[in-house]
């Protein structure tokens, strides 16, 4: 088979569907105040589900941030928020879209104007000053969703403080909107929300298989819809196809990487303007990164959440996700990933930006290395900022990672394993 024909049977199908569903989304968002509708921006990791039941269109920053380093835009964006006065060493996604929102930059033009601001601090701790900074920009109205840090448990104390938070959100909602919530449509949002988590697991599952059926860096492009229109049809229906597309992959003994041998972890977010490089990297050495931390995030707390009573749930599922519990619980669900995936590797992102999701990381190493017995990679980069990124330096690390991987394999097989 030629190089270009195995290029194509190769290429995701649906990739074309979740393009032109974001397309749709981002026209509906910016011509929103036309058409009598409302904004509101949120955290990606907030309460999404009562802003779809109330006909609010959410729109999500980190998304654009994520959009901006693929542009590899984010460099020149993040200096002229340093050139405002904020920090360099703030997270790169903040400083992009404060400069953007003065210049209308980014690949899409700008964000359309928000109505309202919704600030969950369930992934970190900048977005509150972020979202405060919009908020004043704006001159809109803020709701914080507060959601405690479970260093090992959910106590009841944290539940009845978050749940009383499920109450007034909804009240800031109606206030904002002047109208009130439909309950028979909350529910149905809830249900929605809890089966497109589902299908998306699902779909991050079939890289259980070899040769895994997609990457972790085709999950990064296909994760899009869980977050952004978490609760609505068109999420429910794009993973049902995308399961359906990758279960055929399986039986069809498709792998994302052509000659699949060593299965690695990605650990922290996307080095957004560097995906493909990365990718074409591991996969000259047949490997393939056949599972994450940051894509399966979203359905993390999935078994939290109830469909039949989805508002009270949503106080434990939004609170026990992965960047708000202690290093140890996340080693052990890092652990359980590569069991599950049979990795030989973890690979880390240590992310200037992200300070939440990189300061444990060596920490986790530490215990992945000693119960799971595997090698463990750390890449020194930013997720958005491509002026933090040394290709000489990663590449030499890739290498000589890859290298004590197949002098595992040796091992492994001259031992008759």
């Amino acid at each position: 088979m030629s190089a270009n024909l195995d290029k194509e049977k190769r290429r995701i199908k649906a990739v074309k569907k979740m393009k032109e569903i974001m397309t749709s989304y981002y026209i509906e968002a910016k011509t929103a105040a036309d058409n009598g509708k409302k904004v509101a921006w949120i955290t990606s990791g907030g309460p999404v589900e009562p802003l779809i039941a109330m006909d609010i269109i959410p729109v999500y920053p980190e998304n654009h941030g994520a959009m901006i380093g693929a542009a590899k835009m984010g460099g020149d964006l993040c200096e002229k928020a340093e050139a405002m006065g904020y920090a360099a060493d703030l997270c790169s996604y903040a400083r992009s879209d404060i400069s953007c929102a003065t210049v209308n930059g980014g690949p899409i033009g700008g964000l359309p104007r928000p109505d309202m601001l919704v600030c969950g601090n369930n992934i970190c701790g900048v977005v509150l000053k972020w979202y405060e900074i919009q908020a004043r920009y704006f001159g809109v109205p803020l709701f914080i969703f507060d959601t405690p840090f479970c260093h090992t448990a959910f106590h009841p104390e944290m539940r009845r403080y978050v749940r009383r938070q499920v109450d007034e959100y909804i009240a800031f909602l109606e206030s904002t909107t002047g109208k009130k919530l439909d309950r028979d449509r909350m529910d149905e949002v809830g249900r929605l929300s809890v089966a497109g988590q589902r299908l998306w697991q699902a779909v991050l599952d079939t890289t259980i298989h070899r040769p895994a059926p997609m990457s972790a860096f085709d999950a990064f492009f296909h994760l899009a819809l869980i977050v952004t229109l978490r609760g609505t049809p068109q999420a429910v229906n794009y993973y049902k196809e995308l399961l359906a597309e990758m279960e055929q992959r399986v039986r069809d003994g498709i792998g994302a990487v052509p000659r699949e041998r060593f299965r690695l972890l990605w650990d922290n977010l996307p080095i957004w303007y560097r995906t493909k490089w990365l990718s074409d990297k591991f996969a000259a050495h047949d490997a393939c990164l056949v599972a994450d931390t940051y894509t399966s995030a979203w359905c993390g707390a999935l078994r939290y959440m109830d469909e039949n009573d989805f508002l009270s749930s949503m106080a434990e599922g939004y609170s026990r996700i992965y960047l708000n519990i202690g290093v140890d619980e996340m080693a052990r669900m890092v652990c359980a990933m590569a069991d599950k995936h049979q990795v030989d590797g973890l690979v880390m992102h240590s992310n200037r930006s992200c300070k939440p999701y990189s300061f444990g990381q060596y920490d986790i190493r530490r215990i992945v290395e000693e119960h799971q017995g595997i090698p463990a990679l750390i890449i020194e980069a930013d997720m958005c900022d491509e002026r933090k990124f040394s290709e000489s330096q990663i590449e030499t690390r890739i290498e000589a990672f890859m290298e004590i991987l197949e002098q595992r394999g040796e091992s492994w097989n001259h031992a008759g394993r």
